[in-house]
């Protein structure tokens, strides 16, 4: 099967969130003997790669700034570009994870009657759908026109149901279960917590996480906390650190005996399932797609709210959780379940069914 992917960039080296999805699901779809190709853009011109035997096409995105200013949905200006990227290809079904790439994947269907797939990254809801100018108009036309919308989570799927009226599936997103992998010689002699969240997003609330983890020191002077190498400043206990990449990330996981997502509005929480790879309990908000990730009392702890005082009580009970010798396996075995081969069968189901 050829499989088109649309993305509106992709940058490996640094690859998170979609970027980082996009390319699970390649790998998964090549292991299996498929033939996926990503259509991307960039700020250069059109150019052609195969990187770890996926077909890389990327294609001149065109400046919006007028657009942005004016407070539009991002990315705009590549779409025209991805269509006839598609219309000149010979792919079986394309599956797109930005509205834009949607909506050329769904002109594609109709013109050629071959399934076209959106794949949502996020949660839909009143104040991100009116964040943007047009964005609430884009995201029904994407959804309605297109084959079938995919979440996240069941939570994200509820969301679309409440808020657009639109039925969804539930494919959890892939974690490569290879590159995150236990060692229990890495971890720190201290109590160690990591948190990769970008502290320069509001809603990751990495300000939350340093203010509980001033309670967790009252309690454990010894304890630690890494963060992405972006948050300011370095403070007693706080370490910075450059997070990006999956070694850089698989490392800190290891060493870590906790790790920490204090967001709002996450539609699963990838790192939370990758770091559980590493054997290593999480904490996390007691809501959206966290919830379901961190389901059960052996793999760590929610919290609800935003008080600093009750993420510090989970973080200190996940402190614990780490001591126990069965924890490792527990988080394992629950990331297995979100590895990229389920990720990719899922996939390749519903592909088939839509046929």
């Amino acid at each position: 099967m050829k499989v088109a992917l649309l993305s509106p960039c992709f940058w490996p080296e640094v690859t998170r969130g979609a970027e980082r999805i996009v390319r699970e699901l390649a790998s998964g779809l090549i292991a299996r003997g498929h033939e996926p190709r990503l259509i991307t853009s960039h700020p250069g011109r059109s150019s052609s790669t195969i990187e770890d035997g996926l077909p890389i096409l990327r294609l001149p995105r065109p400046p919006a700034g007028r657009l942005a200013r004016r407070r539009y949905e991002d990315y705009p200006t590549h779409a025209p570009l991805s269509y006839l990227a598609l219309r000149r290809g010979d792919d079986d079904v394309a599956t797109a994870v930005h509205t834009f790439d949607a909506l050329a994947a769904a002109r594609w269907g109709e013109r050629t009657g071959r399934p076209s797939v959106f794949y949502y990254m996020g949660i839909p809801d009143h104040a991100g759908l009116m964040a943007r100018r047009k964005r609430l108009e884009l995201t029904v036309a994407a959804t309605r026109r297109c084959s079938a919308t995919v979440t996240l989570s069941a939570a994200a799927r509820d969301a679309f149901h409440r808020w657009l009226g639109v039925e969804a599936e539930v494919i959890p997103p892939p974690v490569d279960i290879a590159a995150f992998t236990p060692d229990p010689t890495a971890r720190a002699e201290q109590p160690t917590i990591v948190c990769a969240a970008d502290s320069t997003e509001p809603r990751k609330r990495v300000s939350l996480l340093r203010e509980a983890f001033a309670h967790v020191r009252r309690e454990r002077p010894d304890a630690r906390l890494i963060l992405d190498a972006r948050a300011t400043p370095a403070t007693d206990g706080i370490e910075l650190r450059p997070l990006h990449g999956d070694g850089a990330l698989a490392a800190a996981y290891r060493e870590a005996w906790v790790s920490a997502l204090p967001s709002t509005g996450e539609a699963f929480g990838l790192v939370l399932a990758e770091a559980m790879a590493c054997g290593t309990p999480v904490v996390a908000t007691n809501e959206g797609g966290m919830r379901e990730v961190a389901d059960r009392p052996e793999v760590g702890r929610l919290f609800d709210g935003d008080d600093p005082a009750a993420l510090a009580r989970a973080l200190l009970e996940a402190i614990e959780l780490a001591r126990d010798p069965a924890t490792a396996g527990a988080c394992r075995a629950r990331a297995e379940e979100f590895s990229a081969a389920r990720c990719t069968n899922r996939y390749l189901e519903l592909y088939a069914s839509l046929a």
